[in-house]
């Protein structure tokens, strides 16, 4: 098959983390897009969530005015973010779960049993004039549940396979790692644009972006993390010099 190409999108969530840590303007997420785009960022991700614990509402106007690539608007499933999101119009909406009490997003979003909850606001920012992805797990039965849903776009929730591979088990990263090869497939093969994303670092991402159906990584906490050793323009030079490296084997 020919390879597309890949494209990387670079999450500013936790440039507000660190400002919101102390409170006041700086660091300025939107200065960081910026930065990231001329690094060489194919798009901008945020998820506003609903405690605001990062993102908040301004810096989601602010990136929408300022930025010249695609904002990816992430969110919950809920009136409140989808009457944001419309008035904000980004480019797309992922929609990911969702809770108070985790650290981070913990898995993909359940649209087995959500598919009907979801479907409605699938429709309504669709014919808002927003792409929509959903974040899932990468099994079969999410992606026919996405395809069902009418999504256009899934996100491949990589977070198990590399958190495996970070505490070095390698016999279960490589079944993770099946699952994310194999999901990436069945989804090209059911006509749904793939992307992936969570917990990747420059090997993580090198692996993944040699799977031909993938056409974007969605990136922010190691590359932020990077940033505080190398520089932030650097780290995202470093990663897409390792995308490319994975894109070659692809070919």
């Amino acid at each position: 098959m020919t390879t597309k190409p890949l494209r990387l999108g670079v999450n500013v969530d936790h440039v507000a983390t660190i400002r919101n840590a102390r409170g006041g303007p700086r660091p300025d997420p939107v200065r960081a897009a910026l930065l990231a785009i001329e690094a060489g960022a194919d798009g901008i991700t945020a998820h506003l969530r609903e405690d605001r614990r990062h993102i908040t509402d301004a810096d989601m106007a602010r990136l929408k005015a300022a930025i010249s690539k695609p904002l990816n608007f992430e969110m919950a499933a809920t009136g409140q973010m989808l009457d944001i999101a419309l008035a904000t119009a980004p480019h797309a909406v992922c929609l990911v779960p969702e809770k108070r009490t985790e650290r981070t997003t913990e898995g993909g979003l359940d649209v087995i049993g959500g598919h009907d909850y979801l479907a409605p606001y699938v429709d309504q920012l669709t014919r808002g004039g927003v792409r929509v992805s959903l974040f899932i797990e990468p099994s079969p039965e999410s992606i026919d549940a996405a395809v069902s849903i009418k999504a256009p776009v899934v996100e491949l929730h990589t977070g198990a396979w590399c958190h495996a591979v970070e505490v070095g088990d390698l016999a279960l990263a490589d079944r993770e790692f099946a699952r994310v090869q194999e999901a990436a497939a069945y989804a090209g093969g059911r006509g749904l644009e793939v992307h992936a994303g969570h917990g990747l670092d420059y090997d993580t991402a090198r692996r993944v972006s040699a799977l031909p159906q993938i056409v974007e990584l969605n990136i922010g906490h190691f590359l932020v993390g990077e940033a505080v050793f190398v520089g932030l323009a650097e780290a995202i030079r470093r990663m897409r010099q390792a995308m490319e490296e994975g894109r070659a084997a692809a070919g």
